[in-house]
């Protein structure tokens, strides 16, 4: 995943094999090669990470360049597409400069990533890039999180996320957050918390990491695609095309560069 574009919000990307364990799904897929379908040339992902989604997509055939900041994530990216076969173009860089000297006419961007571009000045640096990389009416698909009172009022205390096990090890782990909402900059700082337990349920080790994540407001966002040459074909909860509503968590976002 990419961020505004220095290292100092990056600690939850550092171990790309743990990130992996704790992010294997793909729900955003079949909504992707919908959309991929639509395309006749190379499509360009950003903030990429391990090709989670990009490794998928290309096993169909498809081309795809997969642009990530983080060295790591891109050298672990590399080595699955490797393993699988799969011929990928990965690009190390800022997404807020890009420069990948194409234009193309889908560019998506998944994972809640724009959440990383903690500015108003990095939002639009990045939405700049991608409207300069689209052909006219080209198409810009992106999701990030809605700010839902149950996301930005959570209590400051350790909360309980998820468990799940460590296929290289079979030791269990319990995932907790902290968060801190700061209304005025719009910005939620977690701090994830990993405890690690064997089969006997003795906490082997612990390990946490932080992150700060940008929430924007639907109206708000209104305003900065358009401000950036795109307009808004659709607006969904999920990638299963579900309408948004006061209720939601997410906002999948299908734009269309107008000028």
């Amino acid at each position: 995943m990419n961020i505004k574009m220095n290292f100092e919000n990056s600690e939850e990307y550092d171990d790309p094999k743990l990130y992996d364990k704790e992010n294997s799904f793909i729900d955003e897929l079949p909504f992707l090669l919908k959309w991929a379908d639509t395309s006749n040339e190379v499509m360009i992902e950003l903030a990429c990470g391990t090709g989670r989604v990009t490794i998928p997509i290309a096993s169909r055939g498809y081309k795809l360049i997969g642009v990530d900041l983080h060295k790591g994530m891109l050298e672990e990216a590399k080595k699955k597409a490797y393993n699988q076969n799969v011929n990928i173009t990965w690009v190390q860089q800022d997404c807020t400069k890009l420069s990948l000297k194409i234009t193309c006419d889908l560019i998506f961007m998944v994972g809640n990533s724009f959440q990383h571009f903690l500015t108003n000045d990095a939002q639009d640096k990045l939405l700049s890039s991608v409207n300069r990389h689209l052909e006219m009416e080209g198409i810009f698909i992106f999701d990030t999180r809605y700010p839902s009172k149950e996301e930005l009022l959570q209590p400051n205390t350790e909360e309980y996320w998820k468990t799940y096990i460590d296929n290289e090890n079979g030791n269990a782990v319990d995932v907790y957050t902290i968060s801190n909402y700061d209304s005025l900059n719009q910005i939620q700082y977690y701090t994830t918390i990993r405890r690690m337990k064997n089969n006997q349920g003795i906490v082997l080790g612990e390990q946490s990491t932080n992150i700060s994540l940008r929430y924007v407001f639907p109206k708000e966002m209104e305003r900065i695609l358009s401000n950036n040459g795109f307009e808004i074909i659709s607006i969904f909860q999920d990638w299963q095309e579900n309408p948004i509503t006061v209720d939601s968590y997410g906002m999948v976002y299908v734009c269309k560069k107008v000028r």
